[in-house]
């Protein structure tokens, strides 16, 4: 209660100011300000006078000196202020209406200091916008999780982390675009609101339009329009975007997401493979420096010229002790999967077809082990409905995946584009969805017209950036990596 009394008094006293301010003629509130450069290049400019401005987040006055610090999300600079500079009347307004929190600008010479700290020394400092409420307190910032989640705003301000994490959100999608676009690839924009469920298995969001009076789901990937891309002629084509899925939440689940789809004509899965190493590789050297992450206690070294490799099938396989990639019948499969003990009836419950009792004994005897990157090739073709069927045996997919600590970083097929076999593996999910699997795309007619006319032969590959910068600054929870998670 004691807080609340003081952060309620401490609101009083800057409405309080806010109403002297404009008694006294001031705005407390300015349309704008004529900066020279940003506080990152004012660093380099020492010798030279600048007008820079940013939030003012700390403050030391000595009777008639002191030095405040002024930042933005990219940089810092100290300001001197003094009597020297200001005459009586400025400073006292400095001293007494301007607070921690508030928008300044600043204009003066940069000088280092005898400690060698980049300053500007102040010659004018102007009241850019009052803030009516205080800002964390410095050394702890924001420590409860729903507060950070709700206020982004003053977790950046505060958390040295939370700036990183954000700054390198930025940098990440521009290095992926501009990469993309040095080989080749063009980027597109694919709807959002969409009249099929398809490019993934999973259960979308649904919404109405009005206008047309008809019933949309929200895109959970973008895969069937880029490849009717491909069939248009775009030979390499991109998205870097939001999907969503209305599915469960946890550490690295979030209902709305950030990823990037790419799609390369004439390439298979080995060349995505190359083509995704490099690209992460590239992400990491040019963000934290390295390519060596410590995530969860765990060294990840994603700079090794060879990772390991896992054959799905054949894993599963030894796990099962027998051939399941012929097993059709669920019942049959379960009494398989409980004889060998692996796990009880009551465990397998909630596996409603063959491909969601696969996928749920290969993240719990499989992919939780995996701790360095790790690529997963050669799926069962029940598990990808998209895929391309390999020559060699049709039961398996030409499929791979990275894992790195039990989780997924990137999907990538070579890409089916057989008409014939597509639409049988589409009324095929329609069987388990009629079994009660909720997470089934539909017989997408747009999309097989497009295959029906011809696509090229291509590899697509789809890679989330929430997930990858959990790696980066090894960040428990995915929400983490987001500027404003969605909260309850």
């Amino acid at each position: 209660m004691e807080e609340v009394k003081t952060l309620s008094n401490e609101v009083d006293i800057r409405k309080k100011k806010i109403e002297d301010l404009k008694a006294m003629g001031e705005i407390p509130y300015k349309s704008k300000y004529d900066c020279t450069c940003t506080i990152a290049e004012a660093r380099e400019k020492v010798g030279e006078k600048v007008r820079v401005a940013g939030r003012m987040v700390f403050r030391r006055v000595m009777g008639k000196f002191g030095f405040m610090q002024i930042r933005n999300i990219e940089s810092k600079i100290q300001v001197s202020v003094g009597r020297n500079e200001l005459d009586e009347q400025a400073y006292d307004f400095y001293k007494k209406m301007i607070d921690l929190g508030d928008f300044v600008g600043v204009e003066g010479e940069v000088y280092l200091t005898q400690t060698g700290e980049v300053t500007v020394k102040a010659e004018k400092v102007t009241l850019l916008s009052k803030a009516m409420r205080p800002l964390p307190e410095k050394f702890h910032g924001l420590t409860d999780t729903e507060s950070r989640y709700r206020q982004r705003y003053l977790d950046i301000i505060s958390n040295e982390q939370a700036r990183q994490v954000f700054l390198s959100r930025s940098k990440i999608c521009s290095m992926i675009r501009r990469t993309l676009e040095d080989n080749g690839f063009l980027e597109v924009e694919t709807p959002i609101l969409q009249t099929n469920i398809s490019g993934a298995s999973a259960k979308p969001f649904f919404t109405k339009h009005n206008a047309l009076d008809l019933e949309c789901n929200l895109r959970i990937a973008f895969e069937t329009w880029l490849k009717m891309c491909s069939a248009a002629g775009f030979d390499r084509v991109f998205e870097l975007g939001k999907d969503f899925r209305n599915e469960g939440m946890d550490f690295q689940h979030l209902q709305e997401f950030t990823q990037v789809e790419w799609y390369a004509a004439y390439w298979d899965f080995e060349d995505n493979i190359v083509f995704f190493k490099n690209l992460i590789r590239k992400l990491l050297l040019n963000t934290i420096g390295t390519t060596k992450v410590v995530y969860q206690g765990k060294e990840l070294d994603f700079g090794a010229e060879k990772w390991e490799r896992i054959n799905y099938a054949e894993r599963m396989r030894e796990i099962l002790g027998f051939d399941y990639l012929d097993i059709e019948d669920l019942d049959e499969f379960k009494k398989k999967v409980v004889e060998k003990g692996l796990f009880t009836y009551e465990d397998l419950e909630e596996c409603k077809c063959v491909r969601t009792l696969i996928d749920f004994i290969y993240k719990r005897k499989i992919r939780v082990n995996i701790v360095g990157p790790t690529i997963l090739y050669n799926y069962p073709a029940v598990l990808k409905t998209l895929a391309r069927r390999n020559d060699k045996d049709r039961r398996v997919v030409d499929v791979f995946q990275v894992v790195a600590c039990g989780v997924e970083m990137c999907n990538a097929y070579s890409e089916l584009i057989d008409p014939i076999v597509q639409r049988k593996a589409l009324e095929d999910q329609q069987l388990e969805k009629a079994q009660g699997d909720d997470e089934t795309m539909d017989v997408d007619e747009d999309f097989l017209l497009a295959m029906e006319h011809g696509m090229p032969p291509m590899s697509g590959l789809g890679f989330g950036i929430d997930r990858f910068l959990m790696f980066l600054y090894d960040l428990p929870n995915i929400r983490d990596t987001v500027l404003f998670p969605i909260m309850k």
